[in-house]
Protein backbone atom coordinates (compact mmCIF):
# COMPACT_ATOMS: atom_id res chain seq x y z
CA UNK A 1 0.00 0.00 0.00
CA UNK A 2 2.78 2.43 0.98
CA UNK A 3 4.61 1.68 -2.29
CA UNK A 4 1.50 2.69 -4.27
CA UNK A 5 1.14 5.90 -2.25
CA UNK A 6 4.79 6.80 -2.84
CA UNK A 7 4.44 6.08 -6.56
CA UNK A 8 1.23 8.14 -6.69
CA UNK A 9 3.00 11.12 -5.12
CA UNK A 10 5.74 10.87 -7.75
CA UNK A 11 3.18 10.74 -10.58
CA UNK A 12 1.30 13.76 -9.20
CA UNK A 13 4.52 15.75 -8.81
CA UNK A 14 5.53 14.92 -12.37
CA UNK A 15 2.13 15.78 -13.83
CA UNK A 16 1.87 19.19 -12.15
CA UNK A 17 5.55 19.91 -12.76
CA UNK A 18 6.50 20.52 -9.14
CA UNK A 19 9.38 22.98 -9.11
CA UNK A 20 12.61 22.59 -7.23
CA UNK A 21 15.21 25.24 -6.54
CA UNK A 22 12.62 27.90 -5.63
CA UNK A 23 14.13 31.02 -4.08
CA UNK A 24 12.60 31.58 -0.65
CA UNK A 25 14.46 34.35 1.16
CA UNK A 26 13.31 37.06 -1.27
CA UNK A 27 9.59 36.43 -0.64
CA UNK A 28 7.78 36.05 2.67
CA UNK A 29 4.86 34.51 0.77
CA UNK A 30 7.16 31.74 -0.53
CA UNK A 31 8.49 31.23 3.01
CA UNK A 32 4.93 30.81 4.33
CA UNK A 33 4.44 27.96 1.84
CA UNK A 34 7.17 25.99 3.65
CA UNK A 35 4.64 24.92 6.29
CA UNK A 36 2.74 22.93 3.65
CA UNK A 37 5.99 21.75 2.09
CA UNK A 38 7.25 20.43 5.42
CA UNK A 39 3.97 18.54 5.93
CA UNK A 40 4.37 17.01 2.44
CA UNK A 41 7.97 15.96 3.18
CA UNK A 42 7.02 14.36 6.50
CA UNK A 43 4.17 12.43 4.90
CA UNK A 44 6.38 11.29 2.01
CA UNK A 45 9.14 10.20 4.39
CA UNK A 46 6.59 8.19 6.39
CA UNK A 47 5.34 6.49 3.19
CA UNK A 48 8.93 5.68 2.22
CA UNK A 49 9.67 4.03 5.59
CA UNK A 50 6.40 2.05 5.47
CA UNK A 51 7.15 0.94 1.91
CA UNK A 52 10.64 -0.24 2.85
CA UNK A 53 9.24 -2.18 5.81
CA UNK A 54 6.57 -3.81 3.60
CA UNK A 55 9.20 -4.75 1.03
CA UNK A 56 11.50 -6.27 3.65
CA UNK A 57 8.63 -8.34 5.13
CA UNK A 58 7.75 -9.58 1.65
CA UNK A 59 11.34 -10.54 0.87
CA UNK A 60 11.65 -12.38 4.20
CA UNK A 61 8.57 -14.45 3.30
CA UNK A 62 10.09 -15.20 -0.09
CA UNK A 63 13.34 -16.26 1.55
CA UNK A 64 11.44 -18.67 3.80
CA UNK A 65 9.58 -20.16 0.81
CA UNK A 66 12.82 -20.54 -1.15
CA UNK A 67 14.51 -22.28 1.73
CA UNK A 68 11.48 -24.56 2.15
CA UNK A 69 11.35 -25.36 -1.60
CA UNK A 70 15.03 -26.19 -1.70
CA UNK A 71 14.54 -28.50 1.27
CA UNK A 72 11.43 -30.27 -0.13
CA UNK A 73 12.73 -30.64 -3.67
CA UNK A 74 16.47 -31.17 -3.41
CA UNK A 75 18.57 -31.89 -6.48
CA UNK A 76 21.51 -34.22 -6.17
CA UNK A 77 24.52 -32.68 -7.97
CA UNK A 78 25.38 -36.16 -9.18
CA UNK A 79 22.08 -36.32 -11.10
CA UNK A 80 22.62 -33.08 -13.06
CA UNK A 81 23.73 -35.18 -15.99
CA UNK A 82 20.13 -36.36 -16.17
CA UNK A 83 18.47 -33.90 -18.59
CA UNK A 84 15.18 -34.03 -16.66
CA UNK A 85 16.91 -33.18 -13.39
CA UNK A 86 18.80 -30.39 -15.12
CA UNK A 87 15.56 -29.03 -16.59
CA UNK A 88 13.81 -29.12 -13.20
CA UNK A 89 16.71 -27.25 -11.56
CA UNK A 90 16.80 -24.61 -14.27
CA UNK A 91 13.03 -24.12 -14.11
CA UNK A 92 12.95 -23.88 -10.33
CA UNK A 93 15.84 -21.43 -10.06
CA UNK A 94 14.37 -19.34 -12.87
CA UNK A 95 10.86 -19.28 -11.39
CA UNK A 96 12.04 -18.55 -7.87
CA UNK A 97 14.76 -16.01 -8.45
CA UNK A 98 13.18 -13.97 -11.22
CA UNK A 99 10.81 -12.66 -8.53
CA UNK A 100 13.77 -11.73 -6.37
CA UNK A 101 15.30 -9.82 -9.28
CA UNK A 102 12.02 -7.93 -9.74
CA UNK A 103 11.77 -7.03 -6.06
CA UNK A 104 15.38 -5.93 -5.77
CA UNK A 105 15.17 -3.89 -8.97
CA UNK A 106 12.27 -2.00 -7.41
CA UNK A 107 14.51 0.50 -5.65
CA UNK A 108 12.30 2.37 -3.21
CA UNK A 109 15.28 4.52 -2.27
CA UNK A 110 15.61 5.72 -5.87
CA UNK A 111 11.87 6.32 -6.03
CA UNK A 112 12.00 8.39 -2.85
CA UNK A 113 15.02 10.32 -4.13
CA UNK A 114 13.07 11.13 -7.29
CA UNK A 115 10.18 12.47 -5.20
CA UNK A 116 12.64 14.63 -3.25
CA UNK A 117 13.94 16.19 -6.47
CA UNK A 118 10.48 17.72 -6.90
CA UNK A 119 10.34 18.96 -3.30
CA UNK A 120 10.80 22.64 -2.57
CA UNK A 121 13.63 22.44 -0.05
CA UNK A 122 15.40 25.71 0.84
CA UNK A 123 18.94 25.97 -0.49
CA UNK A 124 22.01 27.25 1.36
CA UNK A 125 21.55 30.51 -0.56
CA UNK A 126 18.13 30.91 1.10
CA UNK A 127 19.63 30.38 4.55
CA UNK A 128 22.41 32.88 3.89
CA UNK A 129 19.90 35.32 2.39
CA UNK A 130 17.66 35.07 5.46
CA UNK A 131 20.65 35.69 7.74
CA UNK A 132 21.65 38.65 5.58
CA UNK A 133 18.12 40.01 6.02
CA UNK A 134 18.48 39.86 9.82
CA UNK A 135 21.77 41.73 9.55
CA UNK A 136 20.15 44.44 7.37
CA UNK A 137 17.45 44.96 9.99
CA UNK A 138 20.17 45.10 12.62
CA UNK A 139 22.03 47.77 10.64
CA UNK A 140 19.11 50.00 9.71
CA UNK A 141 17.39 49.96 13.10
CA UNK A 142 20.58 49.88 15.23
CA UNK A 143 19.66 46.63 16.96
CA UNK A 144 21.65 44.18 19.04
CA UNK A 145 21.10 40.42 18.66
CA UNK A 146 19.10 40.28 21.90
CA UNK A 147 16.74 42.96 20.48
CA UNK A 148 16.11 40.96 17.31
CA UNK A 149 15.64 37.66 19.16
CA UNK A 150 13.41 39.01 21.93
CA UNK A 151 10.33 37.13 20.68
CA UNK A 152 12.13 34.04 19.35
CA UNK A 153 15.65 33.16 20.46
CA UNK A 154 18.32 31.57 18.29
CA UNK A 155 20.48 28.73 19.56
CA UNK A 156 24.28 28.84 19.45
CA UNK A 157 24.56 27.16 16.04
CA UNK A 158 21.96 29.42 14.42
CA UNK A 159 23.56 32.57 15.81
CA UNK A 160 27.02 31.38 14.72
CA UNK A 161 25.76 31.03 11.15
CA UNK A 162 24.36 34.58 11.19
CA UNK A 163 27.73 35.77 12.49
CA UNK A 164 29.58 33.97 9.69
CA UNK A 165 27.34 35.59 7.07
CA UNK A 166 28.01 39.03 8.59
CA UNK A 167 31.75 38.28 8.70
CA UNK A 168 31.78 37.24 5.04
CA UNK A 169 29.97 40.48 4.18
CA UNK A 170 32.74 42.44 5.98
CA UNK A 171 30.28 43.61 8.65
CA UNK A 172 32.68 42.78 11.44
CA UNK A 173 30.94 44.57 14.32
CA UNK A 174 27.67 42.78 13.67
CA UNK A 175 29.56 39.51 13.23
CA UNK A 176 31.27 40.03 16.59
CA UNK A 177 27.94 40.68 18.33
CA UNK A 178 26.42 37.49 16.88
CA UNK A 179 29.47 35.41 17.85
CA UNK A 180 29.22 36.83 21.38
CA UNK A 181 25.50 35.98 21.48
CA UNK A 182 26.32 32.45 20.30
CA UNK A 183 29.05 32.02 22.93
CA UNK A 184 26.54 32.85 25.65
CA UNK A 185 24.23 30.07 24.38
CA UNK A 186 26.68 27.23 23.89
CA UNK A 187 25.54 23.90 25.32
CA UNK A 188 26.89 20.36 25.28
CA UNK A 189 24.55 19.68 22.34
CA UNK A 190 25.86 22.53 20.16
CA UNK A 191 27.69 21.64 16.97
CA UNK A 192 29.58 24.93 17.16
CA UNK A 193 32.59 24.78 19.46
CA UNK A 194 33.94 27.34 21.89
CA UNK A 195 37.24 27.32 19.98
CA UNK A 196 35.46 28.33 16.75
CA UNK A 197 33.69 31.20 18.47
CA UNK A 198 36.78 32.49 20.27
CA UNK A 199 38.71 32.44 16.99
CA UNK A 200 36.04 34.43 15.15
CA UNK A 201 35.56 36.82 18.07
CA UNK A 202 39.27 37.57 17.95
CA UNK A 203 39.36 37.89 14.15
CA UNK A 204 36.28 40.12 13.92
CA UNK A 205 37.61 42.36 16.72
CA UNK A 206 40.87 42.79 14.81
CA UNK A 207 39.07 43.51 11.54
CA UNK A 208 36.90 46.10 13.30
CA UNK A 209 40.00 47.73 14.77
CA UNK A 210 39.65 46.84 18.45
CA UNK A 211 43.01 45.23 19.24
CA UNK A 212 42.56 44.83 23.03
CA UNK A 213 39.42 42.76 22.40
CA UNK A 214 41.19 40.76 19.68
CA UNK A 215 44.03 39.98 22.11
CA UNK A 216 41.61 39.10 24.92
CA UNK A 217 39.68 36.49 22.93
CA UNK A 218 42.83 35.25 21.20
CA UNK A 219 44.44 34.59 24.58
CA UNK A 220 41.33 32.75 25.75
CA UNK A 221 41.60 30.51 22.68
CA UNK A 222 45.30 29.88 23.34
CA UNK A 223 44.52 28.92 26.94
CA UNK A 224 42.06 26.32 25.61
CA UNK A 225 44.36 25.14 22.83
CA UNK A 226 48.06 25.80 23.63
CA UNK A 227 49.14 23.99 20.44
CA UNK A 228 47.26 26.38 18.14
CA UNK A 229 50.07 27.89 16.04
CA UNK A 230 47.72 30.18 14.09
CA UNK A 231 46.56 32.08 17.18
CA UNK A 232 50.13 32.34 18.48
CA UNK A 233 51.14 34.16 15.29
CA UNK A 234 48.03 36.36 15.37
CA UNK A 235 48.51 37.30 19.02
CA UNK A 236 52.10 38.31 18.30
CA UNK A 237 50.85 40.48 15.42
CA UNK A 238 48.07 42.05 17.50
CA UNK A 239 50.44 42.95 20.34
CA UNK A 240 52.94 44.60 18.00
CA UNK A 241 50.19 46.56 16.25
CA UNK A 242 48.67 47.65 19.54
CA UNK A 243 51.58 49.97 20.28
CA UNK A 244 51.06 51.68 16.92
CA UNK A 245 47.35 52.37 17.44
CA UNK A 246 46.20 55.58 19.06
CA UNK A 247 42.55 54.54 19.37
CA UNK A 248 40.42 51.42 19.49
CA UNK A 249 36.77 51.77 18.42
CA UNK A 250 34.25 50.33 20.86
CA UNK A 251 33.00 47.17 19.20
CA UNK A 252 30.21 46.77 21.77
CA UNK A 253 28.61 50.15 20.96
CA UNK A 254 26.70 50.52 17.70
CA UNK A 255 27.64 53.55 15.64
CA UNK A 256 25.16 56.41 15.27
CA UNK A 257 26.35 57.16 11.74
CA UNK A 258 23.88 56.26 9.01
CA UNK A 259 22.45 57.48 5.73
CA UNK A 260 19.48 59.82 5.54
CA UNK A 261 17.06 57.15 4.40
CA UNK A 262 18.04 54.91 7.33
CA UNK A 263 17.30 57.69 9.82
CA UNK A 264 13.96 58.18 8.08
CA UNK A 265 13.22 54.46 8.45
CA UNK A 266 13.84 54.73 12.18
CA UNK A 267 11.55 57.77 12.43
CA UNK A 268 14.38 59.94 13.75
CA UNK A 269 13.81 62.80 11.29
CA UNK A 270 10.78 65.04 11.51
CA UNK A 271 10.98 68.26 9.49
CA UNK A 272 7.33 69.13 9.85
CA UNK A 273 7.53 72.76 10.93
CA UNK A 274 4.35 74.57 11.91
CA UNK A 275 4.31 76.28 8.51
CA UNK A 276 4.76 72.98 6.70
CA UNK A 277 2.21 71.30 8.94
CA UNK A 278 -0.41 73.81 7.81
CA UNK A 279 0.27 72.84 4.19
CA UNK A 280 -0.52 69.20 4.91
CA UNK A 281 -4.18 68.25 4.74
CA UNK A 282 -6.75 65.50 4.20
CA UNK A 283 -9.81 65.68 1.99
CA UNK A 284 -12.22 63.71 -0.18
CA UNK A 285 -11.10 63.89 -3.81
CA UNK A 286 -12.96 63.34 -7.08
CA UNK A 287 -9.75 63.20 -9.10
CA UNK A 288 -10.30 66.65 -10.54
CA UNK A 289 -13.99 66.08 -11.23
CA UNK A 290 -13.87 62.59 -12.72
CA UNK A 291 -17.48 61.44 -13.35
CA UNK A 292 -16.80 58.00 -11.87
CA UNK A 293 -15.77 59.58 -8.57
CA UNK A 294 -18.43 62.28 -8.23
CA UNK A 295 -20.61 60.13 -5.95
CA UNK A 296 -17.82 58.06 -4.42
CA UNK A 297 -14.86 60.34 -3.72
CA UNK A 298 -11.64 58.86 -2.34
CA UNK A 299 -9.69 59.74 0.81
CA UNK A 300 -6.66 61.86 -0.11
CA UNK A 301 -3.87 62.81 2.31
CA UNK A 302 -1.11 65.30 1.47
CA UNK A 303 1.88 63.88 3.35
CA UNK A 304 4.50 66.33 2.11
CA UNK A 305 4.44 69.65 0.31
CA UNK A 306 7.82 69.80 -1.47
CA UNK A 307 8.14 67.47 -3.24
CA UNK A 308 4.41 66.89 -3.20
CA UNK A 309 3.61 63.43 -1.83
CA UNK A 310 0.00 62.24 -1.73
CA UNK A 311 -1.37 59.06 -0.18
CA UNK A 312 -4.77 57.63 -1.10
CA UNK A 313 -6.55 55.53 1.52
CA UNK A 314 -8.94 52.59 1.18
CA UNK A 315 -9.04 52.49 -2.62
CA UNK A 316 -8.75 48.70 -2.88
CA UNK A 317 -11.21 46.38 -1.14
CA UNK A 318 -10.00 43.49 1.03
CA UNK A 319 -11.54 40.94 -1.33
CA UNK A 320 -9.76 42.60 -4.27
CA UNK A 321 -6.47 42.38 -2.40
CA UNK A 322 -6.98 38.65 -1.86
CA UNK A 323 -7.75 38.17 -5.56
CA UNK A 324 -4.57 40.04 -6.52
CA UNK A 325 -2.54 37.91 -4.12
CA UNK A 326 -4.01 34.68 -5.49
CA UNK A 327 -3.36 35.74 -9.08
CA UNK A 328 0.20 36.83 -8.29
CA UNK A 329 1.33 33.99 -6.03
CA UNK A 330 2.24 31.43 -8.74
CA UNK A 331 3.76 34.15 -10.97
CA UNK A 332 6.14 35.80 -8.51
CA UNK A 333 9.78 35.98 -9.60
CA UNK A 334 12.91 37.68 -8.29
CA UNK A 335 12.87 41.45 -8.71
CA UNK A 336 15.66 42.61 -11.00
CA UNK A 337 17.70 45.75 -11.59
CA UNK A 338 19.10 46.83 -14.95
CA UNK A 339 22.17 44.76 -14.06
CA UNK A 340 20.09 41.69 -13.21
CA UNK A 341 19.78 40.08 -9.77
CA UNK A 342 21.06 42.34 -7.00
CA UNK A 343 21.44 41.91 -3.25
CA UNK A 344 20.11 45.47 -2.93
CA UNK A 345 16.68 44.39 -4.12
CA UNK A 346 15.39 41.46 -2.07
CA UNK A 347 11.84 40.91 -3.21
CA UNK A 348 9.72 39.10 -5.77
CA UNK A 349 7.12 40.69 -7.97
CA UNK A 350 4.96 40.40 -11.06
CA UNK A 351 3.30 42.78 -13.52
CA UNK A 352 -0.37 41.89 -14.01
CA UNK A 353 -2.11 42.24 -17.37
CA UNK A 354 -5.58 43.75 -17.58
CA UNK A 355 -7.10 40.57 -19.01
CA UNK A 356 -8.36 39.94 -15.47
CA UNK A 357 -11.46 41.98 -14.65
CA UNK A 358 -10.27 42.85 -11.12
CA UNK A 359 -6.87 44.03 -12.38
CA UNK A 360 -8.54 46.11 -15.09
CA UNK A 361 -10.95 47.64 -12.57
CA UNK A 362 -8.18 48.62 -10.14
CA UNK A 363 -5.99 50.05 -12.93
CA UNK A 364 -8.90 52.18 -14.14
CA UNK A 365 -9.60 53.33 -10.58
CA UNK A 366 -5.98 54.45 -10.16
CA UNK A 367 -6.15 56.33 -13.46
CA UNK A 368 -9.39 58.05 -12.38
CA UNK A 369 -7.95 59.10 -9.01
CA UNK A 370 -4.57 60.35 -10.24
CA UNK A 371 -5.63 61.74 -13.59
CA UNK A 372 -2.77 59.83 -15.21
CA UNK A 373 -3.22 57.92 -18.46
CA UNK A 374 -2.89 54.16 -18.50
CA UNK A 375 -1.33 54.43 -21.95
CA UNK A 376 1.94 55.77 -20.53
CA UNK A 377 1.90 53.73 -17.32
CA UNK A 378 3.29 50.33 -16.44
CA UNK A 379 0.95 47.46 -15.71
CA UNK A 380 -0.23 46.96 -12.14
CA UNK A 381 2.72 45.63 -10.14
CA UNK A 382 2.37 43.30 -7.14
CA UNK A 383 5.42 42.94 -4.95
CA UNK A 384 6.28 40.70 -2.01
CA UNK A 385 9.35 41.45 0.09
CA UNK A 386 11.64 38.86 1.61
CA UNK A 387 13.33 38.76 5.02
CA UNK A 388 14.68 42.24 5.70
CA UNK A 389 13.12 43.15 2.35
CA UNK A 390 14.99 46.01 0.82
CA UNK A 391 14.92 48.55 -1.99
CA UNK A 392 17.87 50.90 -1.85
CA UNK A 393 17.04 54.52 -2.83
CA UNK A 394 17.36 54.75 -6.61
CA UNK A 395 16.18 56.55 -9.72
CA UNK A 396 13.94 54.82 -12.21
CA UNK A 397 13.77 55.53 -15.90
CA UNK A 398 11.93 53.93 -18.76
CA UNK A 399 12.91 53.96 -22.41
CA UNK A 400 9.99 53.27 -24.73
Amino acid sequence: MAVKELTFILVVCSSIVCTSGVEFFTSTDKISQLFNEEEFLLKTFSFYIDAEEENIKLMKRLLLLLQLGSYLDPVDPEKIKDPVAAYKLLRRVRAEWINIVDYTQLSLYQLYQTVLTYAQIPQLEDLDGAASGLIRLQEIYKLYPHNITKEMALNADEAYHVGLVAYNEDKFQHAFLWFLYSLDRLTQYSVTTKQQLLRHLSLSSYQFGNLPMAIYFGQQLLNLDPTNDEIKVLLDLYRRLRFQRTSNPDILRLSNESSKYETLCRGEVDERTSKRQRALSCRYSTGGGNPRLMYSPVKEEVEWDEPRIIRYHDIILDREIEILKNISRPLLSRSLTTAGVSKYRTSQGVFLEEDNIVVARISQRIADITGLSKESAENLFVQNYGIGGRYEPHYDELVR
